[in-house]
């Protein structure tokens, strides 16, 4: 057993030699838990306790899987391909295939990914006569899965409205057209595997005195359906080997249960509780940093991660003026850190939100560093940027075809293929472009593309609207922003949106006025060119030396030499969604643990004073998840906000949550943007308020002071 069990710590050693009880490994970032999971399937096929095909092993990605499989087979000398090692949409298509009678399906049931999915939902609506408007593809398709990931049927979904009872009859319907086409999409896989086990006692049976040894990876992401499926393979001779972490359970939205660890050990009578501590990728001062952040979370069972590599290089942070200033700082680092020898593929730029990759893509762009968005698209690339740019390309030019088709009937306004198929024959007819040939569509199809043709006219009349402005009513008039809001992620799209307003601000005040006064937006066309540029350009290749940026959902499982986190500002990360619902800071609290244990060797923190967020500045206070890492793990590459005993909240401590900028006056006599004198630190402008009267709490900008925020209360202000 030696070549097995050699260069194990003790509680690695402990978890892989446990005898056969439940168990539940308490796996830190960078603890090896990977070895742990397959060094335990070896030493059990080894010691002859179980044969290959008396194991289960569940993973969440195929990626895991197939790493896992090349792992033991350079352990034993066995062939892994036949064993049942897989992420559960897999093993449940093995387990459905071998019983698709059973299951009620053809023996060569097709799978739906989500587009084949998307799709089949709107043939349904079509063929029903359904407003797909109000009852939109993708947000219809959200409701389902989430119905199937709780084990519910249409039958067993409980609706208290007409349109929640619609969607539910709309559920009942796809449902039962799924099944005359012997179809199944991922959800279906789960819920149709878990049925299955449950209805037949026999098969049940079966693989409950199969499968000896279960052993599932990356448990603190299971949902509720997935966690009784396991219950239900877990029979009572079998052994239940569960590996996660508490404190990186951060797929909430996707319906992840963290409670499903505290509930199988309470379930199972877990006597096995052993915490892999030891970490193998992170300096002890990054360590120390993450275990002082997710110390603050109270719902978690609890772990501290240490190291033998040494303290290593202190935190490094820095404080911004404006978001602008933070990306080029952060360029100017990394130009640094290449010329020091470090490659560009060990350093990750992290980010909470999608949108902030905007202008960290367009300084590098500029800087002509090249990069790579990992597990995303690069901000030019998105399908709501795109959307909304095809409308700005034919206000400059309705002979773009291009442009035209991509939204048409984006979002959806009733122009079907036919209408589509009729214009481009008269185009071609008439050898015009598409806008062009609309007056020659008769019916009601013609009707419907000259009300577009209304729309794009519409937009072209505001044409001489500074371009910021022109940008945004173009994402409003069009219907982007509101069909963004039915969408499951369409916070992130409608950030983008945002965020392009901003490039626009942007672009205008480092390019200028290009065009003259009153003509058909110079500056509309440069735009549109710098777009086209930036999207085309500096997205490294395969195999490239590239920056990796990313967001902190997409860092995980992954790790760097050197790691940036920016924009760690209240309402950004944690953001403003998380602090006003239960639990929310809980799990914003683990995304920032997960992204500062992605750093081996050093790691950057930085957040700006001000952000644009729609065209316009937003000031903004240092994360809270700064301020609950010790001072001596940091190295401040600017003075700190508050220096001389005065840190964020000093002034009134029994105000905790922060208050974002409002638009309108407050009570007590003072107001936003107004100008007051403190005792102590001179003149101030008030930037965000809380409250009424004395009790008022304000964050005050003391720029000229050299305390660039403080927080307190009115009492302690004099109006100027």
């Amino acid at each position: 057993m030696s070549h097995l069990l050699n260069g194990l710590n003790r509680e690695q050693l402990a978890a892989v030699t446990l005898p056969p009880q439940h168990a539940l490994i308490l796996a830190g970032a960078g603890s090896g838990k990977t070895r742990v999971l397959t060094t335990r399937i070896a030493w059990l096929i080894a010691t002859s306790q179980v044969t290959p095909q008396g194991i289960l092993a569940v993973t969440f990605t195929n990626k895991a899987a197939k790493e896992m499989q090349t792992r033991l087979a350079a352990m034993l000398p066995v062939d892994t391909r036949g064993m049942w090692i897989g992420t559960f949409h897999g093993l449940c298509n093995r387990m459905l295939r071998a019983h698709h009678r059973d299951a009620n399906l053809p023996q060569l049931f097709q799978i739906l990914d989500s587009a084949d999915q998307q799709a089949a939902i709107k043939r349904l609506l079509k063929s029903l006569n359904v407003d797909d408007e109000k009852f939109p593809p993708r947000e219809l398709q959200h409701f389902i899965n989430a119905q199937k990931e709780q084990g519910l049927r249409a039958a067993a979904v409980e609706a208290w409205d007409d349109y929640t009872r619609k969607r539910v009859d709309l559920y009942a319907a796809y449902e039962a057209q799924c099944q005359k086409e012997g179809v199944v999409d991922f959800a279906e896989l789960l819920l149709r595997s878990y049925e299955l086990l449950s209805r037949h006692d026999a098969l049940r049976r079966h693989y409950q005195e199969r499968f000896r040894y279960i052993l599932v990876d990356e448990f603190q992401d299971t949902n509720v359906l997935q966690y009784k499926w396991l219950k239900l393979l877990t029979g009572p001779e079998a052994t239940l080997f569960a590996v996660g972490d508490d404190d990186q359970s951060i797929y909430a939205f996707r319906g992840a249960e963290v409670g499903n660890m505290r509930d199988f050990e309470r379930e199972y009578k877990v006597a096995n509780v052993i915490r892999l501590e030891q970490n193998y990728r992170s300096h002890g001062n990054i360590l120390d940093a993450a275990n002082a952040i997710i110390k603050n979370n109270e719902k978690r069972l609890g772990k501290n991660l240490w190291t033998e590599a040494g303290a290593g290089e202190p935190i490094r942070v820095f404080e911004a003026g404006s978001d602008g200033e933070e990306a080029r700082w952060i360029v100017e680092e990394i130009k640094a850190l290449v010329r020091d020898g470090h490659a560009r593929a060990e350093i990750a730029l992290l980010y909470r939100s999608n949108a902030q990759s905007r202008i960290l893509e367009h300084t590098l762009f500029s800087a002509g560093i090249p990069y790579r968005v990992y597990g995303g698209l690069r901000f030019f690339e998105r399908q709501e940027i795109k959307h909304a740019l095809a409308y700005l390309r034919l206000i400059a030019n309705t002979d773009d075809d291009t442009a035209f088709a991509r939204v048409v009937n984006f979002p959806t306004r009733g122009i079907g293929a036919r209408s589509i198929e009729n214009l481009q024959d008269a185009a071609k007819a008439a050898g015009s472009s598409l806008f062009a040939a609309i007056p020659q569509v008769p019916g009601k199809g013609g009707a419907s593309l000259a009300a577009f043709a209304g729309l794009i006219g519409k937009m072209k009349e505001a044409s001489s609207l500074p371009l910021p402005e022109l940008v945004d009513h173009v994402v409003e008039l069009s219907g982007l922003r509101e069909h963004y809001k039915n969408e499951k992620e369409g916070q992130d799209r409608l950030a983008n949106l945002d965020e392009l307003v901003n490039a626009a601000t942007n672009f205008v005040a480092e390019e200028g006025r290009v065009g003259e006064e009153g003509e058909l937006s110079g500056d509309l066309a440069s735009f549109l060119a710098h777009a086209a540029l930036e999207a085309g350009e500096h997205q490294a290749g395969e195999g490239d030396d590239a920056l990796q940026l990313m967001t902190v959902h997409s860092a995980k499982g992954l790790e760097f030499n050197v790691v940036f986190i920016s924009g760690i500002e209240e309402g950004l990360f944690p953001h403003e969604n998380a602090i006003l619902e239960a639990d929310g800071v809980e799990e914003e609290r683990r995304l920032m643990y997960v992204a500062v244990t992605r750093a081996r060797q050093r790691l950057y923190l930085s957040f700006a004073q001000t952000r644009m967020l729609h065209g316009q500045t937003r000031y903004n206070l240092p994360s809270r998840f700064i301020e609950e890492i010790p001072e001596g793990l940091l190295k401040w590459l600017t003075p700190k906000a508050g220096k001389g005993g005065f840190a964020y909240g000093a002034q009134s401590p029994a105000w905790d949550e922060p208050v974002r900028a409002q638009p309108a006056s407050r009570g007590g006599g003072f107001r936003i943007g107004q100008t007051v004198e403190h005792a102590k630190f001179g003149v101030g402008v008030i930037v965000n308020a809380e409250g009424g009267g004395n009790d008022a709490r304000v964050q005050v900008n003391f720029g000229a002071a050299g305390m660039k925020w403080l927080a307190l209360s009115v009492a302690k202000l004099t109006p100027l």
